[in-house]
């Protein structure tokens, strides 16, 4: 073999899967940053019928052109507590479907539009100013690639021909010696797979190979088989580290693509039959062109066995997906202790999909709210009471320790989402979500503050007048409520409440003026003590400062921070 033929094959194939990978991220970040929001409610949308599950699986699969940032994403999403694994298990069954769709790009020739596309999209991505514009091109510049790489690696096979001997060693990896011949093939497919983790490249290698004649058809559909094997190793390296449910989901991939090729091994003979019988033409026939001789119908013949196999294998699963799911609870059962989904540094596998990131850190600051609703309802047990049991004491400091934690993973993990590539309403949304995340933090502080005040009211043998008592407590209530208010809004994202926010906030600060007014004078009258005077003051501007910080985030949602 001289250097030069080297040189194309390697230019060819090897360039060609260099150009199909960047155009896979590039048409990934540009459909995040376009369509994001929308793939976000695709999925929220996903409930326990299996059929929408599995068909927003091939929706979402057929868009960003990647089953295994599919699969990654439902792991993250189980892992974070935003999708159950039963509905997982549908998205999965539809994903495998989704990713067919690679095979028939190849059959209809888009690959050829492929170079236009990368070309004209490269212009609007240079000298359009506008962002959503850019991000547009951005995706079809990545489509763009996808197509040219595709075409490139169909094609970079052509050089082999000229040599027997590379022919030759390629029949040794054919199933035509027998059982063994094909878990051969299928062994070579699923470790290609999982060295490139994508199922598409692996397709349109294996694809190349057969559109010049270098492998048969046959040889082929067991190299098919054994792709959707190593397509599972990216689910179950995203499961390392994560919560036993999304290590549920990543096994639920692997189970389901390992039985599926169990099943279909003893008829693998058979089912090549049909797929020959359904073309028409035998996939062995030569199409010369231009003086060069091509496979086109075995093209299409791996094209309808990747889709056929998929289909089949997602029907066979869908009925049992309930039984399915106590399986693998039983698989990986429950630990000892209970796992809670916090952000961790290994959920910045989230980060290919920001838009469903932001929903997962939006989740952990309602989780936020609803820590500090705790805390204000375990003060008040300790306001009623001269004395308090220490674990409610306790509990209120541990809840404080936890937000600061949270709000500390929540400004890393969005810091992260942040630098990378994303359009502005998602950095403008990130944004507002740091500044809530600050606020419940600084809530959690001044409710602990209230605390330490209270115990130390205690440690002094100071003691609060009965009226005094009667006012905190009010006031608690009315703080209590407008942090429940509060909640809400940031749950429905309801950014209409500034006016409302503003008018209780207002009456919460005249509320605390009158309480300490009528505390200055108790002390003038003697019935409270100076130094317990400024234990109540402070209590009372505590209160005041919480207030404030939840009028932040009222703030922060209407927009005006």
């Amino acid at each position: 073999m001289n250097l030069n033929s080297v040189a194309q094959i390697v230019f060819g194939v090897v360039g060609g899967l260099g150009i199909f990978l960047l155009g896979m991220k590039n048409m990934s970040e540009g459909m995040q940053a376009v369509a994001g929001e929308k793939i976000r409610k695709m999925i929220n949308a996903v409930t326990n019928n299996r059929f929408i599950g599995c068909g927003v699986g091939i929706a979402v699969t057929s868009l960003i052109q990647s089953s295994s940032v599919t699969t990654v994403m439902v792991v993250g999403m189980v892992n974070a507590g935003l999708m159950t694994l039963q509905q997982a298990i549908g998205v999965i069954l539809g994903a495998n479907i989704g990713t067919t769709v690679t095979a028939w790009i190849l059959v209809l020739e888009i690959g050829k539009y492929g170079l236009p596309i990368l070309g004209i999209s490269a212009f609007f991505f240079l000298f359009s100013k506008r962002e959503r514009v850019r991000y547009i091109a951005t995706m079809f510049l990545g489509l763009g690639m996808v197509f040219f790489g595709l075409e490139l690696m169909k094609t970079g096979f052509d050089p082999l021909r000229e040599f027997p001997e590379f022919k030759e060693w390629f029949t040794r990896f054919s199933p035509d010696s027998g059982w063994f011949g094909i878990i051969k093939c299928a062994l070579v497919g699923a470790i290609i797979t999982s060295i490139v983790q994508s199922s598409s490249a692996t397709i349109g290698i294996t694809m190349g190979l057969a559109f010049t004649g270098i492998i048969n058809y046959q040889a082929a559909a067991a190299l098919v088989l054994g792709v959707n094997v190593g397509t599972t190793i990216t689910a179950i390296l995203a499961s390392i580290g994560a919560s036993s449910n999304a290590k549920r989901a990543a096994y639920a991939h692997t189970i389901i693509n390992i039985i599926g090729f169990l099943w279909i091994f003893p008829i693998f003979w058979y089912y090549v039959a049909m797929v020959e019988q359904f073309v028409q033409v035998d996939p062995t026939t030569p199409v010369v062109k231009d003086g060069t001789t091509t496979f086109p119908y075995a093209l299409e013949a791996i094209a309808i066995t990747h889709t056929g196999f998929n289909l089949v294998n997602g029907l066979i699963f869908l009925p049992f997906i309930a039984f399915f799911n106590k399986f693998l609870f039983i698989l990986v059962p429950e630990k000892k202790y209970k796992e809670t989904p916090h952000l961790t540094f290994l959920d910045i596998r989230m980060l290919d999909t920001p838009a469903i990131a932001l929903q997962q850190s939006q989740n952990e600051i309602l989780r936020m709210g609803e820590e500090v609703q705790r805390m204000l309802a375990l003060l008040k047990n300790n306001l009623n009471t001269q004395s308090s049991p220490i674990e409610k004491q306790q509990e209120i400091f541990e809840i404080e320790k936890h937000q600061d934690l949270v709000q500390k993973e929540i400004v890393e993990f969005l810091g992260h989402i942040m630098t990378g590539t994303i359009p502005h309403d998602v950095m403008d949304r990130g944004r507002r979500q740091l500044r809530m995340a600050d606020e419940y933090e600084s809530i959690s502080d001044y409710i602990t503050n209230i605390l330490k005040l209270i115990l130390k009211m205690r440690n002094t043998n100071q003691r609060m007048t009965e009226q005094g008592i009667k006012e905190i407590l009010d006031l608690h209530t009315h703080v209590a409520d407008y942090i429940q208010f509060v909640n809400q809004a940031v749950r429905e994202e309801h950014k209409e409440i500034l006016t409302s926010g503003l008018t209780q906030g207002k009456s919460i600060t005249h509320l605390m003026k009158k309480y300490r007014s009528t505390h200055l004078d108790r002390v003038g009258t003697g019935y409270a003590s100076p130094l317990s005077s400024l234990i109540y003051t402070d209590i009372l501007n505590a209160y005041r400062r919480i207030k404030d910080h939840a009028f932040n985030i009222v703030e922060v949602l209407s927009g005006e921070k």
